[in-house]
């Protein structure tokens, strides 16, 4: 694995160019400004610059790609890629990162373009773009890539003994499904020598995490790249070359959305979104485990958003209908006996009874129902704490139910779509009073019902923010950008002043997980899809993207319980953020078997795994969606960077008659001994780290749809 502390960023000038050297981790990228354009020039995932050979560089050449630019930007239907001066170019350098402005003048339309750069020792950088206008009109932005070009030109005689189909290089990995209920499905798929595109949100539903990733199967170079953002993304990848000859892979990272995507006006600066991109020489989780190191140091290090605390959430709503007083003080004590650290009341605590279900008619109200809580919801608050839980609150805020006053009184606040229909009841942020009354309520509820936690759904779909209006500009303009920027400043605000919150996320599930959203919260839902064997294949993939702290999964409830044994449904959540439902409705018997597994389990999470998890790495024993469904295993493993530590859960799948697996720890030492417990019955045994690294562990499951834990520690 990678030292996190070298950094670099050089400028150099020649007689034909200027060339800009991103170094960190291994990583180099180099862009160079060629001919009044900035160029990528290529990346290196071994450390070495392109010039190493001063005589000989290895940059790649603009002659074979037909937009080799860095970024695509394009105002008032012309594109502002080139025909550009560079202006100055400026390093910012701390002990932990460093930060390059590269600022180039338009010579086609009156902006200014600066280029952000932010490296920190790890192989993923982050890039950002901010516009400024010059000029005395305003201008129409309507085309965004924040990062562009080459990647490589791949000359196959030079590596590969014998010939190799172009389209059998390159394999691309992304969540295959961006459907409800299908968050991270990963699979690999082969890269023709075509232009091929993945979207998310527009032109497609909104449950697919905005990450791809590119592996050349014969060097063994990953890329990854993520969006911190919630509207339209797209990754392009075009692959021009025929069989036995060089291959030239151009890639883009865009903003979508309907045109243009933002009305910059004289004076103004726009920002963009962020982009994370990275490059190793290694595997998958090489890859993985270099952007969860970046993201916890760079993108999710808010220190009022910190994910360590990794309390045991418990929750229960409309799915139990009666959500009164003494159901929730039952569940209470439930949930105290199985380990449990915060209730959360979810969706329906302002409804009227027997209305719980229909929730989304009451958004808006944020007023605990007299019906269910004629003490209001204070009482619940207080039992919580006299049973030494804290307590927590769900809130779909930035929406308006038919029965809220302000769905009448205020129809303006809802936007409309192209077609000029208005949204069921989808809030425009891009309307300040609407704004300000989302969060005013959020801070209100925050202070007056005493949280500890705040839940935070959205609840909408993927067409409704996509929607066109004049703010005054003259132009109807797409207010996505706008909106989320509104959004996103609503929540760093609510963060800042009350530090101290759990800030929960979660979007209909894993609707909006992204990286802008989960910049100002402590952890998220990446799905609503708790049923075996789908939901392992969740936590398998979301894994990928989100460093597994920040990831929420449910041990019971919302279909969990329905399909495996209950081992599988607890193991889970084992190796992320651990929330609970109950075992046992109100007035029944609990079966004190289940009480004793569930307990012994969040106290293996608590003692065991918990403390590891915010640092931890993370290793996808079986990645593929698609093999590990048709191979009968899903295997997922944490453990300590130093290697003392580790977990590993291993479910078996559906179909499954094979109940033998032999797993290799991937997060264990030669040199080291280890006490290694097989969870299901409790047994243990001390072993060398050679023999296991080198022979593996052997176990048992007992059928389909049902688990392992083996938990190792260094002896």
């Amino acid at each position: 694995m990678t030292n996190h502390n070298f950094f670099d960023i050089t400028h150099t000038e020649n007689k034909e160019n200027e060339v800009f050297s991103y170094r960190s981790g291994t990583l180099v990228y180099e862009e160079a400004f060629c001919k009044g354009a900035l160029i990528s020039a290529g990346y290196n995932s071994a450390g070495y610059p392109l010039n190493v050979l001063m005589s000989f560089p290895t940059r790649l050449s603009e002659k074979n790609f037909c937009e080799p630019y860095a970024f695509n930007i394009e105002i008032d239907g012309q594109s502002v890629d080139f025909d550009l001066e560079i202006e100055n170019f400026k390093t910012n350098k701390t002990d932990n990162s460093i930060e390059s402005i590269l600022t180039l003048k338009s010579n086609i339309k009156p902006v200014k373009i600066r280029v952000h750069t932010s490296l920190d020792g790890t192989n993923v950088f982050s890039r950002y773009i901010e516009i400024k206008n010059l000029g005395e009109d305003n201008l129409n932005l309507s085309r965004l890539s924040l990062i562009a070009g080459g990647l490589e030109t791949f000359d196959r005689d030079k590596v590969y003994s014998h010939n190799v189909n172009t389209d059998e290089i390159y394999s691309i990995g992304y969540f295959d499904s961006d459907r409800w209920g299908e968050e991270g499905l990963f699979n690999w798929h082969r890269l023709d020598a075509v232009s091929t595109s993945v979207d998310t949100r527009f032109n497609r539903d909104r449950f697919r995490q905005p990450v791809i990733f590119l592996k050349n199967n014969i060097t063994g170079k990953i890329w990854v790249s993520q969006f911190s953002y919630s509207g339209g993304c797209r990754f392009t990848f075009d692959l021009n070359g025929r069989n036995n000859s060089d291959c030239h892979l151009a890639f883009k990272a865009e903003i979508t959305g309907n045109k243009p995507l933002y009305v910059i006006e004289p004076g103004e600066t726009f920002t963009s979104p962020e982009i994370q991109m990275g490059v190793v020489q290694g595997d998958l989780d090489y890859a993985i485990n270099e952007l969860h190191a970046h993201l916890r140091k760079s993108v999710l290090n808010l220190p009022e958003a910190n994910g360590d605390a990794l309390l045991i959430g418990c929750g229960m709503g409309a799915e139990h209908l009666d959500m009164g007083v003494d159901i929730c003080k039952d569940y209470i004590r439930q949930f105290k006996k199985m380990g449990g650290e915060i209730f959360i009341v979810d969706a329906g605590w302002v409804c009227p009874k027997g209305k719980q279900v229909e929730w989304s008619n009451y958004n808006g109200l944020n007023v605990p129902h007299k019906e269910i809580y004629p003490n209001g919801i204070t009482e619940i608050v207080d039992y919580c704490h006299e049973q030494g839980l804290k307590f927590g609150l769900w809130m779909d805020v930035e929406s308006l139910g038919k029965y809220c006053p302000q769905f009448n009184e205020k129809p303006e606040w809802r936007a409309k779509n192209t077609l000029g229909e208005q949204t069921e009841r989808f809030i425009d942020f891009t309307v300040e009073e609407a704004a300000n009354w989302c969060e005013s309520e959020l801070e209100r509820v925050i202070t007056e019902y005493k949280l500890d936690l705040l839940r935070v759904d959205y609840n909408t779909s993927y067409s409704d923010y996509f929607n066109m209006r004049d703010t005054g500009t003259g132009t109807k303009e797409c207010l996505t950008i706008k909106h989320f920027n509104r959004v996103y400043k609503m929540y760093e605000n609510l963060k800042k002043k009350f530090p101290d919150v759990i800030f929960e996320n979660c979007a209909g599930g894993g609707g909006r997980c992204d990286l802008g959203q989960m910049k100002y919260f402590n952890h998220t839902w990446v799905s609503d899809c708790q049923r075996a064997p789908k939901s392992i294949y969740i936590t398998n993939g979301m894994t990928m993207c989100l460093p597994p702290e920040r990831v929420d999964r449910l041990f019971a409830g919302m279909g969990c319980h329905e399909h495996g044994s209950i081992d599988l449904q607890m193991r889970n959540t084992m190796l992320t953020h651990m929330s609970l439902n109950v075992i046992a409705p109100m007035n029944t018997t609990i079966n004190e078997n289940l009480m004793e597994f569930v307990k012994h389990s969040t106290d293996v999470y608590k003692n065991f795994i918990r403390p590891i998890l915010p640092t931890s790495l993370i290793y996808h024993h079986t990645p593929e969606t698609n093999n590990a469904s048709k191979n009968g295993f899903s295997v997922l493993e944490i453990a300590s960077p130093e290697k003392t530590k580790g977990a590993i859960a291993v479910f078996s799948t559906e179909g499954n008659n094979e109940n033998t697996i032999t797993i290799i720890p991937k997060g264990a030492s030669v040199a080291k001994n280890y006490r290694v417990t097989l969870d299901n019955d409790r047994d243990s045994f001390t072993v060398s780290g050679y023999d296991i690294v080198n022979n593996g562990i052997t176990i048992s499951v007992n059928s389909a749809m049902s688990s392992e834990l083996i938990l190792f520690e260094e002896a």
